[in-house]
């Protein structure tokens, strides 16, 4: 059965509670279908603000799903489930070709990050006919790939601001690749683990140098996975600075909400 965002059971708490890794905050979700130009029908779920206007737009890109990367990603999951109540910030989320989730699996399968090209364009081009504004690129490990190999060309490029990166391994973005994003003048934020598994902050910044405009952040303590409340919240703080004009405020996001909260299933 295909989960339904509309099924999370909200309650109202006595008085501010602390936001976990559970935590659910109130939005407007929907369960939503994505079509590629060769065929493919991919499954998502699109959380918007329930009101007041959207700030910001990130369109998410998950780790390899051959490795159980999927739209549910720990991280991505926790941006759907606070940005919109806490920044303004609408998240997509979706399942590449042949990924599956509880929402459901989208046609296809892996391509190695040659077909998921179209998986890309997809998502942009839905986000573009929902009108939804200050559109981003979040790439979390192979995702990054995908950001970086079609994220600076047509049709992408003209409909993004620019993209975060969240553990680059670099293992299918070239040089050229990064000369394309270079020459694009798109900002680039690259958040890198300190025990990363396959590109360390040096590394990482020697290689991205490529592209004049983009910003390495070494992230002290952190693995590929950002396993650990801490580093969720970091990354979370981090998108939010760069996509919005507010940023997430001198001490980050709050981490207590004052209003209806439910909690979803481990």
């Amino acid at each position: 059965m295909t989960f339904d965002p509309a099924s999370y059971e909200f309650n109202q708490p006595d008085g501010p509670s602390a936001i976990r890794a559970s935590s659910v905050l109130p939005a407007k979700r929907e369960n939503v279908e994505l079509h590629t130009e060769d065929g493919h029908t991919l499954v998502g779920e699109l959380a918007l603000p329930e009101s007041g206007p959207i700030n910001a737009t990130l369109i998410t890109l998950h780790p390899l799903p051959t490795h159980g990367g999927f739209m549910d990603s720990h991280v991505y999951r926790k941006a759907s489930y606070r940005l919109p109540a806490l920044a303004g910030v609408a998240v997509l989320r979706f399942n590449t070709r042949g990924t599956a989730s509880p929402r459901g699996t989208s046609d296809g399968s892996f391509e190695e990050g040659i077909g998921e090209r179209f998986d890309v364009e997809a998502a942009v081009r839905f986000a573009a006919e929902r009108q939804l504004p200050n559109r981003w690129l979040v790439g979390w490990s192979f995702g990054t790939e995908l950001a970086l190999m079609y994220g600076a060309t047509e049709p992408v490029a003209s409909s993004i601001e620019g993209a975060v990166l969240l553990s680059p391994p670099l293992h299918r973005a070239t040089d050229e690749h990064l000369r394309l994003w270079a020459g694009s003048g798109k900002p680039l934020t690259v958040l890198v683990p300190e025990h990363d598994d396959y590109l360390r902050p040096a590394e990482a910044a020697q290689r991205f140098s490529l592209v004049p405009q983009a910003r390495v952040v070494g992230v002290d303590g952190a693995k590929h996975l950002w396993v650990g409340e801490k580093y969720a919240a970091r990354v979370l703080n981090e998108i939010v600075d760069e996509v919005t004009e507010a940023g997430s405020g001198p001490g980050g996001l709050p981490q207590e909400w004052d209003g209806p909260v439910a909690t979803a299933a481990a």
